[in-house]
């Protein structure tokens, strides 16, 4: 069977234009799912990319025996219905009609891609995350007006309040549901720093494979449990009272650091530098170095502090 485009009434071919996605009205009815899920065959694809010439479609090719098919298209299946009408999701058993997934170029699954006004606008492979999905979908339509916050910000937020068994609980979840997902298990990892399972957490990052024990959120972490290890604790902090010399603000800084408020740390290591340049044989200026490391040459907080740096020395 050959898969058309309607405008051209050619074979189906990537087309770099946007999705021309309609935005969602803020005061439709919900939608129900039965409205927004198709379930595709040889029987009904055609229609469904005719059908994208009025509304977006999703197509979802998946394979039941794939473990991460499931995962994905619970997401998706949430996020149509979320996104109330701006496209359709049409989910495609890649199994049963391999015909259709030859002539839709899917080699691996699952595979997404997003037809509008009949022709191919973007997709991608493998089961993201649900906040990576929703940053894709972001690209091409209005963010959902009440979305739920993600598993990963509820995560988050969690760890921001001191919850860090439900943050745990989260960041578990997730990894059972992507376990190729690495960035997962360097989350679960600072949590396990946060709870004050330093060895626990080096043992989560050293079994990350070499690329991503290297890269620079795994430093980061690993960077928090070794500042975590050089740090006096939280009690010796407030021991030293409203003590302002040097050794002082230099521990509240390496503290700061170890507990991953890495702006408040590096804004104390600075002014250090500032006040005593001497203090330590340049101890402030050396961590500065060490924190810049472990955040990646990229990060925000590097790149705006890496400019305060060289501003003060020249």
């Amino acid at each position: 069977m050959q898969i058309i485009d309607p405008r051209s009434g050619k074979p189906l071919t990537a087309d770099t234009g946007n999705a021309d996605a309609p935005a969602p009205d803020a005061n439709q009815a919900s939608v129900r799912p039965e409205d927004v899920i198709i379930e595709l065959n040889a029987g009904n694809i055609q229609q469904v990319l005719e059908a994208s010439m009025q509304v977006p479609v999703l197509l979802g090719c998946y394979s039941p025996s794939h473990p991460g098919s499931s995962t994905l298209l619970a997401i998706l299946e949430k996020l149509v219905v979320e996104y109330a009408g701006a496209f359709l999701l049409g989910k495609l058993d890649i199994e049963a009609n391999p015909e259709i997934g030859g002539q839709l170029g899917v080699q691996s699954v699952p595979d997404v891609k997003l037809i509008s006004q009949g022709g191919l606008v973007d997709g991608f492979q493998g089961a993201l995350p649900e906040k990576e999905v929703r940053e894709w979908l972001n690209r091409y339509f209005p963010a959902a007006g009440e979305a739920p916050p993600s598993p990963e910000e509820q995560a988050e937020e969690a760890l921001k309040t001191g919850d860090t068994a439900a943050a745990r609980e989260i960041y578990q979840t997730l990894m059972g549901q992507h376990p190729e997902h690495y960035a997962y298990q360097v989350a679960f990892a600072r949590v396990l720093v946060a709870e004050g399972r330093a060895s626990e957490a080096r043992e989560v990052l050293d079994n990350l494979p070499p690329e991503e024990r290297d890269a620079p959120p795994a430093r980061g972490v690993r960077a928090s449990i070794e500042f975590g290890e050089q740090a006096l604790s939280a009690e010796e902090i407030a021991a030293l009272g409203v003590r302002t010399d040097s050794e002082a603000q230099y521990q509240r800084a390496l503290r700061q650091v170890a507990d991953g408020h890495y702006d408040e740390g590096l804004e104390a290591l600075l002014a250090l530098m500032k006040q005593d340049r001497a203090y330590n044989d340049d101890a402030a200026r050396k961590t500065l170095l060490q924190v810049f490391d472990a955040l990646g040459a990229e990060h925000p907080l590097t790149v705006a502090y890496r400019r305060k740096l060289f501003a003060m020395l020249y």
